[in-house]
């Protein structure tokens, strides 16, 4: 187990452990469980609301859009804080600074383009 094949023998060990465990739990789960199903209970749940009509619904793309939107903000606050570390570095101050900068350009300029294409407004 010292050579090469030694170190995949581990993440197999694990990986085999882990997947009992899980497995167990499951398994554990079914035997535990009370299960008397009924009619109510094999309905369809919308939200606490009776179901009507069928299941398909028809959604706008700006959702989406506001999705996308979303992700952006989320990746530029990912790299604010690694940004804000190295920041106060020595040696780094202005490199990291016009780095930002050109960053939170792109961001802008995405702003701007859906602006101008009407995504943000909500009706």
């Amino acid at each position: 187990m010292d050579g090469y094949f030694g170190s995949y023998v581990v993440v197999a060990v694990l990986l085999a452990i882990g997947v009992g465990v899980f497995a167990g739990g499951l398994l554990a789960n079914r035997m535990l469980r009370p299960h008397r199903p009924t009619v109510e209970k094999l309905t369809t749940y919308e939200c606490g609301v009776d179901p009507v009509g069928e299941g398909w619904a028809q959604s706008q793309v700006r959702y989406y859009v506001f999705t996308y939107l979303y992700v952006v903000f989320a990746v530029d606050a990912v790299f604010l804080f690694p940004w804000a570390t190295v920041f106060a570095a020595p040696g780094f101050g202005t490199t990291t600074l016009v780095e930002m900068f050109v960053f939170l350009a792109f961001i802008a300029i995405g702003i701007l383009y859906a602006y101008r294409k009407r995504v943000l407004t909500w009706t």
